[in-house]
């Protein structure tokens, strides 16, 4: 495994990686019959690194992994091998992990099932505080949860209504504010806007940046909506059927992908300049995503891809660099780029 793909830019940043991940694997036994389960490799042997202060754009189908990922860095799930270390530490014992909760929180997808129906906008954002006993009194309690509100864009007079009496930006934002009470470092973003009008989208989008910028987040930022990936993301990578196929600057991997999967997703990216969108020729994918359940042998995008060969069913090709900061993970990258 290269270095470069756990220190992304040494030479300009001579402070380690906020975030290393070291051939992460998260297998679910799955039943398949009478006392006989199988594994199902959600992540299987990832590894990346995100610097303090980036957004890491993690994109993928549906099923690949991504949402697995983003959990089980934060321990939310067992890993079942690799290593996840954060600011030097590797995460091993319970204490470490307390830590690491302490210092890093989650935005979840579903605004609508992410938040307690029963609890007041006051008592859901102040429940870390409680968890992780934060404040010495209720009046230290009140100001922290009415300063996070106004992070978020909420008015005082919200803290005693509950969540089913808000629109879905605004749950989304209640839920933004929650994941920044434990002032955390490092944010994990599970698809935060997915489930948003486009027109709130942007918005919600545009707060993630101010509020890196005014206190020093950083995110792992998982999507499937290209445009949203690029337009706040530092570097992305891309993930199939629980293997990281791509992983370059985000300008980079979204003009010129170089493996057949990122290709695919970025031909299918909306162009504004009509003339542009014209131009742009569309690369259908054949077929249905494998079952992570019986993934293909070798490299797993091989079934669908254009380019195949016997040496891609025979083994899983190296995620190597192939130019500065640009990692790959195919047998034929030199063949179809030229």
């Amino acid at each position: 495994m290269s270095e470069q793909i756990l220190n992304p830019n040494p030479q300009n940043d001579q402070e380690r990686p906020l975030v290393e991940v070291k051939n992460l694997k998260e297998y679910f036994n799955i039943s398949t019959g009478f006392f006989k389960t199988t594994p199902l490799k959600a992540v299987d042997d990832v590894s990346f690194a995100i610097r303090r202060g980036e957004t890491l754009g993690l994109v993928g189908e549906s099923g690949c992994g991504k949402t697995t990922v983003g959990r089980t860095l934060l321990h939310l799930y067992k890993p079942t091998a690799g290593e996840i270390i954060y600011d030097g530490k590797s995460i091993v014992s319970r204490s470490d992990i307390a830590m690491l909760h302490k210092k890093t929180s989650m935005v979840f997808q579903d605004p609508y099932s992410s938040l307690n129906p029963r609890m007041t906008v006051a008592d859901i954002i102040g429940e870390p505080l409680d968890v992780h006993k934060l404040c010495k009194t209720k009046n230290e309690r009140r100001d922290r949860i009415l300063e996070l509100m106004g992070h978020v864009g909420l008015n005082s007079e919200h803290a005693s209504r509950y969540s089913h009496e808000f629109s879905g930006g605004q749950r989304q934002r209640i839920g933004i504010a929650r994941a920044l009470a434990v002032n955390p470092e490092f944010i994990v973003c599970d698809e935060p806007v997915s489930a948003l009008d486009v027109s709130i989208q942007a918005q919600v989008i545009n707060m993630f940046d101010e509020l890196q910028d005014k206190l020093g987040l950083t995110y792992l930022f998982i999507a499937h909506d290209l445009l949203v990936v690029r337009h706040i993301s530092d570097r992305i990578a891309v993930m199939y059927l629980g293997k990281m196929v791509e992983l370059a600057d985000a300008s980079e991997i979204c003009d010129k992908p170089l493996h057949p999967y990122s290709k695919a997703l970025m031909s299918a990216v909306p162009l504004p300049d009509p003339n542009a969108a014209r131009a742009n020729k569309r690369i259908p994918l054949s077929g249905d995503i494998p079952s992570p359940l019986h993934a293909p042998s070798g490299c797993p995008f091989r079934t669908r891809c254009p380019y195949a060969t016997e040496l891609c069913a025979e083994a899983m090709p190296e995620f190597k660099e192939v130019s500065k900061g640009h990692f790959v993970a195919c047998h034929r990258t030199a063949d179809i780029n030229t």
